[in-house]
């Protein structure tokens, strides 16, 4: 059940109006909503109740609302009962009817004496300290026993300070300055099988003329919504300097009121038409109230109580209704025609049109690959190396392929590939990844002049004897140069050249040669290691007296011994 207005409340309306009153002053003063205000009109005229506004009678001339005056009763017999309230607000009238109640006459903003008017001096205290209502409030029940609740100190509160809502301020603009989009929902369309589908209608209204373009899609998303405002500037001939849109997913990815994320895509498209887009705050429809009923005018004029046997059919019919009867109406606000409003002063005031419509394109985001290539339609696609691991923004179309980084900056360029193909672009190699070979002879010839001059000449002339196969060669002459000294390598190359050899093997032998000589041992007669001749003597007569076979011993000992003497002399140290 909806809130109800206290008895006092209600008899306040109702003598308010029978005093000719506005609804929207009555609501003013009493705090409360003017539809409320209208339906307890609308139920006491309906109704007969005891309180009737025909009985309330005009205040006298000079009537002054203090608590001891008295006026009288709507028969001139029952005097009317005047009571005071706070003394900010003027008095408000309770009449009587025939019962025999007295009418009352009230000041303040309710019914009765507020609860908060004995602890006045404090609350104004309390505000010259810039307390809150809420700190107020908590003050009153902690330290003066207060017993009502928040709301009462915060009407209090509001009709100390005197403060009134602020009126929203209308904004005008000049022809052609900006267009609104709003979405809403179309009529329904029969598909193939019978079953009704309920479209999305677009619509979008230029803000000065009040001009008009209507298209329903089954879908919300980018392209679609693009090619809706695409259509709509070609059907305009012209195109707005700003688009005010709402926080809808097809073109703002970040809804923010002060720095809002779009849509790549939709950036792209403002760049091609030269438009601004911008998108309101959440939860405020006001920021685009040109467009909030013209959303339910094309639902409940052209719309309503219609079903279609295609989109195509109800997007004929929205241009036919948009010309016939939309854009010969007299504009509720504008007070004039829409269309003839359009014709002579808003189309010539629109931007003129590019030379041709935005190019259709796909685009997504893809994370680069170890290889540093990017997957589109099953083919790949190079980008610089700083960005492997990275996501990047990928945009393409039948011919071409463009990536861009974080901050939509291009960062490579593709003609489009057949599926599993790569393009990849040499800048995009990095320098460690790239071979000498493939650097070329020329690369590899300034690379062997930095050795020395030798090692130049002898490419040189490597090159011009064996042609391509050289190339190879000169990749092992620099790797070489990793391994041994400049001035070896020079040297090996002048010897080489010379002799006119041009096989690696030949620098080889000749970098092994250059090696330092082993070490000679000079010829010596004692040693710790040589017996002394006296103890090979001894030991031949030991085996001549004893041995039977001594002759044979004999000659085989002094074989031995000849043969360890000239080890020895072989080998030992100078």
């Amino acid at each position: 059940m909806a809130n109800q207005l206290g008895m006092a409340d209600q008899q306040a309306i109702l003598a308010l109006a029978a005093r000719r009153w506005s609804y929207r002053r009555i609501a003013q003063e009493l705090g409360v909503h003017r539809e409320t205000v209208a339906r307890y009109v609308k139920l006491a005229r309906e109704q007969p109740v005891s309180t009737s506004l025909c009985n309330i009678p005009d205040p006298p001339p000079g009537w002054d609302p203090n608590p001891d005056h008295v006026i009288a009763g709507p028969d001139g017999s029952r005097p009317a009962k005047v009571i005071t309230g706070s003394d900010s607000k003027p008095a408000k009238v309770i009449a009587g009817s025939g019962d025999p109640k007295p009418a009352k006459v009230i000041t303040g903003s309710v019914g009765c004496r507020s609860q908060c008017e004995p602890f006045r001096e404090v609350i104004l205290q309390a505000l010259e300290r810039s307390l809150s209502a809420q700190r107020i409030w908590q003050d009153l029940r902690g330290e003066h026993g207060f017993t009502a609740g928040y709301l009462s100190v915060q009407r209090f509160v509001r009709r100390l300070c005197g403060t009134r809502p602020l009126p929203f301020r209308r904004m005008e603009c000049a022809p052609g300055e900006e267009a609104q989009v709003d979405f809403g929902k179309g009529a329904p369309v029969l598909d193939s099988k019978g079953r009704r589908r309920r479209p999305h209608a677009f619509r979008i209204v230029l803000s000065y003329s009040r001009k008009a373009y209507s298209e329903v899609v089954y879908r919300q998303t980018t392209d679609e919504f693009l090619r809706c405002l695409e259509n709509a500037f070609w059907a305009f001939g012209g195109v707005p300097k700003t688009l005010v849109i709402d926080n809808l997913k097809a073109a703002v990815t970040k809804a923010d009121w002060y720095d809002p994320d779009l849509n790549p895509k939709i950036l792209s498209f403002c760049r091609h038409y030269g438009i601004v887009m911008l998108p309101t705050k959440s939860y405020t429809p006001r920021h685009k109230g040109k467009i909030e009923n013209q959303v339910g005018y094309v639902q409940d004029n052209a719309l309503k109580d219609r079903l279609f046997d295609s989109l195509e059919q109800e997007n004929h019919f929205l241009r036919e209704w948009e010309t016939s009867v939309a854009d010969t109406r007299i504009h509720g606000t504008t007070r004039r025609q829409v269309g003839k409003v359009f014709e002579e002063e808003e189309r010539s005031a629109l931007q003129p049109l590019p030379v041709g419509r935005f190019p259709a394109f796909r685009e997504a985001p893809r994370s680069v690959h170890r290889d540093a290539h990017v997957e589109v339609a099953k083919a790949y696609y190079s980008v610089p190396p700083e960005y492997v691991g990275r996501r990047v923004w990928v945009r393409w179309d039948s011919h071409m392929i463009r990536v861009f980084n974080q901050q939509f900056a291009q960062i490579a360029v593709h003609a489009r590939q057949e599926p599993g193909r790569f393009s990849t672009q040499d800048q995009h190699i990095a320098s460690q990844k790239i071979s000498r070979v493939e650097r070329g002879a020329t690369w590899m010839l300034e690379q062997t002049r930095k050795i020395g001059t030798q090692a130049g000449c002898w490419s040189q002339a490597l090159l011009e004897h064996r042609g391509i196969e050289g190339v190879r060669v000169l990749n092992g002459l620099l790797s070489l140069a990793s391994r041994h000294p400049s001035s070896s390598i020079e040297k090996a190359c002048e010897v080489a050249h010379s002799h006119g050899a041009y096989r690696l093997r030949d620098i080889r032998n000749l970098l092994d040669r250059q090696a330092p000589s082993q070490d000679r041992l000079a010829f010596i007669d004692q040693h710790a290691i040589i017996r002394n001749l006296s103890e090979y003597g001894q030991l031949v007569h030991t085996a001549i007296r004893h041995d039977p076979h001594r002759e044979s011993k004999l000659d085989k000992l002094f074989k031995h011994l000849e043969e360890e003497r000239s080890c020895i002399r072989r080998y030992r140290p100078r």
